[in-house]
């Protein structure tokens, strides 16, 4: 949804040829960034615990996958979930 709405002030800030509207959807972008950063990750975190560890660890914060994430391997249940080595993109 983040996304979505940044994408049309900024298209309507092409449209109609506005600076002021591509400030706006500046300032828009840096609240929501905010808000993701230090409210629903944390909460999110606290909620599923380790399996969303592993799903932001697979999944990138702001830009869309081409492939769908088709979720955790099939592993037993018994054992703990581990992220992937590498760093997540934002």
């Amino acid at each position: 949804m983040y996304v979505a709405v940044l994408a049309a002030i900024a298209g309507q800030a092409l449209l109609f040829g506005s600076i002021v509207l591509l400030a706006y959807a500046t300032v828009v972008w840096l609240l929501f960034h905010g808000f993701v950063l230090l409210y629903e990750e944390p909460t999110l975190g606290r909620k599923f615990g380790p399996s969303y560890e592993v799903y932001r660890a697979s999944v990138r914060r702001w830009w869309p996958r081409i492939r769908p994430w088709r979720g955790f391997k099939s592993e037993p249940h018994n054992k703990p979930l581990q992220p992937p080595a590498e760093k997540r993109g934002g």
